[in-house]
C-alpha cells in the first residue's frame, strides 16, 4: 500500500475522533463545496469590501514591501506571485504534484488521526499554501498568505507546508479572516514548518474571524539545527470556538523555537490556545509568551515546555487581564524536565488592572477610559527578537485596528 493511502486509511479512522480540547464541533452541519471563482491577476481587482478585510488580516492588496502573496477564497486558490529570487509559492496541490519528495514532510510534523479535525483536512482537502525558501536564499521582505472564507456555513480544510532549506531565511505574514456577509462557518488548517540547519522562519498569523466562526488551526514544527523558529498570533477580533496548540519539536542542537500570541475574548468567545515546545537536543532554546485579555468571553491558556536533552533553556509566560465582571482567564504552564542539566522556567499571573495604576495615570491628565488603554497598550506590547520591522508594523497595526474598531476600552 501507498504512503498516501496509508495515510488516507489513518484519516479515516480518526473522522470521528474528537479533539483532545475545546468544544466539538459537528462537522456535518457544514458544506464542503464552493464554485471555482477562477483567478485575478493582481490583488488590487478585489472588490473594495474584500481588500478592506484583507487589510484588518494584515495583508496589503498592493503588495507593498512584499516578496510574494498567496491568496485563496473558500476553495479556490484567486492569486499567487513571488518577487524575489530563492523564493517558491504555490498550492499545496500543485506542489505535490511537481515535487515527488513533499511526500516525506506531508503528515510528519503534525498527525492526520490526531482528531476528525486533521482527517477532516485530508479527507476534504481545498488545496492551502507552499512557501519555500531555497538553500541559502535571503527572503528578508516578508510573503503574505491569505485564507478567505466568504460562503455561509462553510467548511475551509486547507493543507500548508513552510519550508526553510539549509541557510535560508524566511518571513511570512499569514491572515485569515471572513466576507463581510459570512456569519458562521469553519477553518481547518494545517501548518507543517520544516526549518533547516542554519535556516531562520518568523510566521505572523492574524486571526480576524466573523464572531459566529469555528477555528481548528494544527500545527507543527521541526527545527535542526540552529535553526531558528518564531511563531507570533494574533487574535483580537471576536470567534465563536478557538482551539489550537502547535507543538515545536527541536531536534538539531542549538535550534530555537519562540511562540508569542496575544487574545481578545469578548463575550461569547471561547479561546482555547496554548503551545507545546519539545527541546530534545543539546543547548536549544526556547520560549512562550502569552498576553491574554477577556471582555466577557472565556481564555485557556496553556503552555508547555519539555526538556530531554542537556545544557537546554526555556521559559514559559502566561499573563492575563480581566476587564470585565464577566469573563475567565485559565493559566496553565506545564514544565516537564527528564535531566538534571537543563534550565526551564515559567511565571503566571492573572487579574485585573490595579486600582492605583488608574490613579496614577488620571492624576497626570489623563481620564479613566485613557488611562486603562495606555496600561492595556502597555500589556500588549511584547518584545519580539528576530522580526523584521515590516511584520512588526503589521503587529502594532492589527492591535490598532482591534482597539479602534472594538471600543475595548
Amino acid at each position: 500500500m501507498s504512503e498516501f493511502k496509508i495515510i488516507r486509511e489513518k484519516a479515516r479512522e480518526a473522522e470521528k475522533k474528537p479533539a483532545l480540547f475545546g468544544p466539538d464541533i459537528e462537522l456535518a452541519a457544514y458544506t464542503s463545496e464552493a464554485e471555482d471563482i477562477g483567478r485575478v491577476a493582481t490583488l488590487v481587482e478585489l472588490s473594495p469590501e474584500m481588500k478592506k478585510t484583507a487589510s484588518s488580516a494584515g495583508i496589503d492588496p498592493a503588495e507593498q514591501d512584499r516578496s510574494g502573496s498567496f491568496f485563496q477564497v473558500n476553495n479556490s486558490v484567486l492569486f499567487l506571485s513571488t518577487f524575489e529570487s530563492g523564493l517558491e509559492v504555490m498550492s499545496i496541490t500543485e506542489a505535490l504534484k511537481k515535487y515527488n519528495w513533499l511526500k516525506d514532510y506531508w503528515w510528519r510534523a503534525v498527525k492526520v488521526d490526531a482528531d476528525k479535525y486533521t482527517a477532516q483536512a485530508e479527507l476534504n482537502l481545498h488545496h492551502g499554501y507552499f512557501i519555500r525558501a531555497l538553500p541559502g536564499a535571503k527572503v528578508t521582505m516578508p510573503v503574505q498568505a491569505c485564507l478567505f472564507l466568504n460562503r455561509e456555513m462553510f467548511s475551509q480544510n486547507v493543507h500548508n507546508i513552510i519550508m526553510a532549506e539549509e541557510g535560508s531565511e524566511l518571513h511570512i505574514i499569514a491572515g485569515c479572516t471572513t466576507g463581510k456577509d459570512v456569519k458562521s462557518g469553519i477553518h481547518v488548517g494545517i501548518s507543517e514548518f520544516y526549518i533547516k540547519k542554519n535556516a531562520h522562519i518568523s510566521f505572523s498569523m492574524i486571526h480576524n474571524w466573523a464572531e459566529e466562526i469555528a477555528a481548528r488551526p494544527r500545527t507543527g514544527a521541526v527545527i535542526e539545527e540552529k535553526g531558528v523558529y518564531l511563531s507570533n498570533y494574533i487574535c483580537m477580533k471576536p470567534v465563536k470556538t478557538l482551539q489550537m496548540y502547535p507543538v515545536a519539536r527541536c531536534i538539531g542542537r542549538g535550534a530555537v523555537a519562540r511562540f508569542n500570541s496575544i487574545l481578545l475574548a469578548k463575550e461569547g468567545s471561547n479561546m482555547d490556545v496554548g503551545s507545546r515546545v519539545i527541546l530534545s537536543a543539546p543547548e536549544c532554546r526556547a520560549e512562550i509568551v502569552a498576553r491574554t485579555i477577556t471582555t466577557g468571553g472565556d481564555i485557556i491558556s496553556r503552555g508547555h515546555l519539555v526538556g530531554e536533552a542537556p545544557y537546554i533553556k526555556a521559559h514559559l509566560e502566561c499573563r492575563g487581564l480581566i476587564l470585565k465582571e464577566k469573563g475567565r482567564i485559565y493559566a496553565i504552564p506545564e514544565l516537564e524536565g527528564k535531566l538534571p542539566n537543563i534550565d526551564m522556567s515559567h511565571e503566571a499571573a492573572v487579574g485585573k488592572i490595579a486600582e492605583e495604576e488608574i490613579q496614577y495615570l488620571m492624576s497626570r491628565g489623563l481620564t479613566a477610559e485613557e488611562a486603562t488603554a495606555a496600561i492595556v497598550r502597555g500589556f500588549l506590547d511584547i518584545d519580539i527578537k528576530g522580526l523584521p520591522q515590516q511584520i512588526k508594523d503589521e503587529i502594532s497595526k492589527a492591535i490598532h485596528m482591534a482597539e479602534e474598531g472594538e471600543h475595548l476600552f
